[in-house]
């Protein structure tokens, strides 16, 4: 009889400690759930949030870039108004006519290319020059790189 009341004191010992795991493998597969779950929408949130900046960034740079564009286009006209003013209050003949009409020309010439061509008609044109003449370009950069470091350079 001693017997059987240990093998039923471990029998429900079994059925106790069975039912203890199961309740916590359930808690800690929920757990495990919700934190998943909770994990997911933290990285939906990210991926949202991570949009909405990239939209916002990609909407300012497109404004600065317009505004770049006006800018350049108002520095044309601007170029084109000030030939005028110096053709109509210098002098317009002689050495001095002759200068004038120089300055003028040029001063036009730019404000109309500027104003017609703007930084992405300037950037075409200045790729092209840079496929059209490479050795040059790269003498000119290496030239413009020497005189930056000698400009920037601190001397002791």
């Amino acid at each position: 009889m001693a017997h059987q009341t240990t093998a039923s004191k471990t029998g429900f010992g079994e059925t106790k400690g069975e039912d203890l795991t199961t309740k916590a493998r359930d808690v800690a597969s929920s757990a495990y759930d919700k934190a998943k779950e909770g994990a997911a929408n933290v990285a939906d949130k990210a991926k949202d949030m991570a949009g909405n900046v990239a939209d916002r960034a990609k909407d300012a740079a497109s404004n600065l870039g317009r505004q770049a564009e006006d800018a350049t286009h108002n520095v044309g006209r601007g170029m084109e108004n000030l030939a005028g003013t110096i053709r109509e209050s210098m002098p317009r003949e002689g050495i001095m006519g002759a200068a004038t009409s120089r300055v003028a020309g040029g001063l036009e010439a730019t404000g109309q290319y500027l104003e017609h061509e703007g930084l992405s008609g300037m950037g075409r044109d200045m790729t092209n020059l840079i496929r059209n003449n490479p050795i040059p370009a790269l003498l000119v950069g290496i030239g413009l790189g020497f005189l930056l470091a000698r400009v920037t350079s601190s001397r002791s």
